[in-house]
Order: structure tokens, then C-alpha cells, then sequence
């Protein structure tokens, strides 16, 4: 159903400082599975991003692939 939640249980996080932005990355496990949330915090406004787990290595492959091409500019 749309905009049901489903309950989760926090596996891990990480939190990443960035000038005025604060990142957080959650790896949380539900019933439909693993996914890994991407919080940007700037002053209070937050926008959140869900990555399936088991996308993580194109995910992480993509992001390596774009910080080489910025590595090399």
C-alpha cells in the first residue's frame, strides 16, 4: 500500500561532515529486504535517498567511475 512504513532495524550507520552538510548513511534491513539510506542534512532540511542493497556494487562502481573523472579534471 502507498505510503505504508514498514519497520526497520538499523544495521549500521555512518556519518560523513561536509562544510555545512551533514550525510548519514544507514544500512537498514526490513522484510522486503536490505537498502541503504542516504541522508544530506543542510540546516535542518533534510533529502533522503534509497539504494537496494543488492545494487550496492553498480552504486559504488558509478560513484568510483564519476570520482575519476573529477580526480582527473
Amino acid at each position: 500500500m502507498k505510503g505504508e512504513r514498514v519497520e526497520s532495524e538499523l544495521l549500521h550507520t555512518e556519518k560523513i561532515l561536509a562544510d555545512r552538510k551533514t550525510f548519514f548513511l544507514d544500512l537498514k534491513q526490513n522484510s522486503r529486504g536490505m537498502v541503504v539510506k542516504i541522508t544530506e542534512d543542510v540546516g535542518g532540511n533534510r533529502d533522503t535517498i534509497m539504494v537496494p542493497a543488492e545494487i550496492l556494487s553498480d552504486f559504488i562502481a558509478a560513484l568510483s567511475d564519476i570520482k575519476e573523472t573529477a580526480d582527473n579534471h
